[in-house]
């Protein structure tokens, strides 16, 4: 399939989307269920929260059909007028669990209540939009926002493709290396053989490697 030119995509900061628009990605698969609630419901598992709680959750932090909020906690892309994908994009320190999990921070020396940094945790891709790049754009989308926002950092921690191993859609959904790579992101650590910390640094060589990425 031909992958999504610049021209075909529109991403637009989540309270300046419909809740109904912001439904219709997520859709009934697993990111439906966990609504990006992984890294902050209380307990163990996004699962010890509710459907319903989960939902309220991410309804209220994304502030759908509020284009005045002061904050939201992603983006959506729409591919002509039709709502085709989301990523969860905020500061770190939104997301208590990472503060505990071994990805963000084995082998780093790294402040983890830094409020500067941001995180990238999250991509949905509405099905029949699968397949064609739109995570790419999600990802370049999700760097501008936290940096005009005035992020100092924002990091992601994907998967990396391995070769003969198939991944499935529900782990993809913290996003592929390659993805991250094409957004500027450079790889800072490597916790675990399938995943990767990604990260920019908005300095001026920084900003240089994204847009020679986007050339």
């Amino acid at each position: 399939m031909v992958p999504f030119a610049e021209e075909d995509v529109r991403v637009v900061p989540a309270n300046e989307a419909s809740w109904a628009e912001l439904e219709a990605v997520f859709g009934a698969a697993d990111a439906g269920r966990c609504r990006c609630r992984r890294f902050t419901v209380v307990g163990w598992l996004w699962r010890d929260s509710t459907q319903e709680e989960r939902v309220a959750m991410l309804r209220e932090q994304t502030a759908c059909d509020e284009p005045g909020a002061p904050a939201t906690s992603g983006l959506v892309a729409y591919v002509g007028d039709e709502p085709a994908g989301w990523v969860a994009v905020e500061p770190r320190l939104a997301y208590p669990k990472l503060r505990t999990l071994r990805v963000p921070w084995s082998g780093r020396d790294e402040d983890r209540d830094d409020p500067g940094v941001w995180a990238v945790t999250c991509f949905v891709v509405r099905r029949g939009f699968r397949g064609r790049g739109l995570t790419c754009h999600l990802a370049r989308a999700a760097v501008d926002f936290a940096r005009d926002r005035g992020a100092s950092a924002v990091e992601g921690y994907p998967v990396v493709e391995e070769p003969g191993k198939v991944v499935t859609w529900g782990e993809m959904n913290v996003g592929a290396r390659q993805v991250f790579q094409d957004a500027g992101f450079t790889e800072v650590g490597r916790p675990t053989l399938r995943r990767v910390v990604m990260r920019v640094d908005f300095t001026a060589a920084s900003h240089a490697a994204i847009t020679a990425n986007r050339a």
